[in-house]
């Protein structure tokens, strides 16, 4: 569907050229595209200011039916995200108009300071994602995505970055998986059906995969996650995914909280929100995603994936608020709020791949906290950490895929909030303030001597409304993060 081409634009026959135009210099070094962009910027309405655009159809210079001008800004303010946003929504566009394939510029790198590789990174990814579609549910499929996407570069670099086009291509398909399982709906992905549909595109790609039933989970003392499956009819599951190359030494544990329906139990949430709580296992998405993403990858030291996956409900089995369980780890939690589920699920998953597989890194991702949405605004996720240098390489791979990160503190005296009079811990503060912190410092209860880190998601996992690159709905979130991250690791 994507490729990297090298054409002559006077011969090729294209049905759609997009031409990225910076406002202050030109970027290109191609005599004929130039000569395109000087004749649209003759035009009053245009001058390559960011998200202008204008249309000209059947130029006599090129062979293209319609050549699509759009604007970058200036070259100042042109960086990866504005590369990646003006490809997505070129793409976005295109398939609004019902077109089928299109050939899109690339800028030069030297003209605008950027390595190649980030450049086409970025414009392969804005058009990949931006090509997606969830309409599954809609009888009328009114929209195509576009079936052929190439993108206009030098003979030399068709072969130089032909493998970068590949990669690319695969984190996406990741994300674009991850979105798909958030945006559904929670009828359709009741814990069963969702472990079912992780294992068996797990298994395709040779991870080890293995389920603990109810069963298992009372016999091996998951407490916690017992108790927060307690209310729902459908049983809780934990999803195990490894990848296990030869020889590998490091391992690197991710752990995703999949709540496939929060109604925040017997302290039931407002009405409001409740139509969002499908998004509640994006956490487990992602991670699920990654490890597919990663075993298609090739990685070569150890990844394990540990997804606990339940449906928070009241009923008359339901945990009640001032119950006290058991966690696997063996401390006792008193349930100070039944909608505090997530760190439930996730302080077992924690504890267990802690105590079998002793990761040298844990990373956990969450819907946490509306807390964090309060203190990072919708598009941010915060990201808690004792080790400066995890926190450090997740801010900078939150930079470079725009899966923005902001570091906040663990600060030890918090500790005191969550103390119980009856067990060792509360699963909620004793105070409204401070909760994404308070919720990240009760996980770290649990990660003992590993480093760690946190990052809650419950921001940017879903979008309210559609992006340059992203539908409304389930964002992916995590997923490229994550996957530039193992680079680092």
């Amino acid at each position: 569907m994507i490729h990297l081409k090298s054409v002559d634009l006077k011969k090729e026959k294209v049905e759609s050229l997009v031409i990225p135009v910076c406002e202050d210099k030109n970027v290109f070094d191609d005599k004929t595209i130039t000569s395109l962009i000087n004749k649209a910027k003759e035009i009053k309405e245009f001058k390559g200011d960011k998200d202008d655009e204008v249309v000209f159809y059947n130029l006599p210079e090129v062979k293209a039916e319609r050549v699509v001008f759009m604007g970058l800004g200036k070259l100042e303010k042109i960086d990866i995200e504005a590369l990646r946003a003006t490809t997505g929504k070129a793409v976005k566009a295109l398939i609004k108009k019902k077109l089928s394939n299109v050939l899109i510029a690339v800028p030069l790198a030297k003209k605008i300071n950027m390595k190649m590789t980030s450049i086409l990174e970025a414009m392969l990814e804005g058009a990949y994602l931006g090509n997606h579609l969830f309409d599954k549910y809609k009888k009328e499929k009114k929209h195509k995505p576009v079936k052929k996407i190439n993108f206009l570069v030098k003979p030399d670099e068709t072969r130089k970055y032909g493998r970068l086009s590949s990669r690319v291509k695969t984190i996406c398909q990741g994300t674009i998986l991850a979105r798909e399982w958030v945006s559904t709906p929670s009828n359709e992905k009741k814990p069963e059906r969702f472990t079912r549909s992780i294992v068996t595109l797990a298994r395709k790609e040779n991870l080890k995969v293995t389920v603990l039933g109810e069963k298992e989970l009372k016999q091996k003392k998951f407490g916690a996650i017992i108790a927060v499956a307690a209310g729902s009819r459908s049983k809780p599951r934990m999803v195990v995914l490894e990848h296990n190359p030869r020889g590998a030494k490091n391992t690197v544990a991710l752990v995703g909280k999949g709540v496939t329906f929060d109604s925040g139990g017997i302290n039931l949430k407002p009405s409001a929100a409740l139509d969002e709580m499908k998004a509640d296992m994006s956490g487990a998405a992602s991670v699920a995603a990654t490890m597919i993403t990663a075993a298609k990858l090739k990685f070569r030291f150890r990844i394990i994936g540990i997804i606990p996956i339940v449906e928070n409900m009241p009923s008359g089995n339901a945990s009640r608020p001032g119950d006290i369980i058991k966690s696997y780890d063996g401390k006792t939690v008193e349930i100070g709020n039944t909608d505090a589920e997530g760190r439930l699920i996730l302080i077992d998953a924690i504890s267990y791949v802690v105590s079998k597989y002793k990761p040298q890194t844990l990373i956990d991702m969450a819907t946490l906290t509306g807390a964090c949405v309060v203190a990072l605004g919708e598009k941010i996720a915060g990201t808690f950490s004792f080790d400066d240098k995890l926190a450090e390489d997740i801010i900078l791979s939150g930079q470079k895929t725009h899966e923005r990160c902001w570091r906040l503190p663990l600060p030890e005296d918090y500790k005191e909030l969550f103390k119980s009079d009856f067990a060792d811990l509360n699963n909620v503060g004793s105070t409204r303030y401070g909760g994404a912190i308070t919720a990240a410092l009760f996980l770290s209860e649990f990660v003992k001597d590993t480093r760690w880190a946190h990052i809650d998601i419950a921001g940017p996992a879903y979008a309210k409304k559609e992006s340059a690159y992203c539908g409304a709905g389930g964002t992916g979130f995590g997923v490229r993060l994550i996957c530039d991250l193992l680079d680092k690791l």
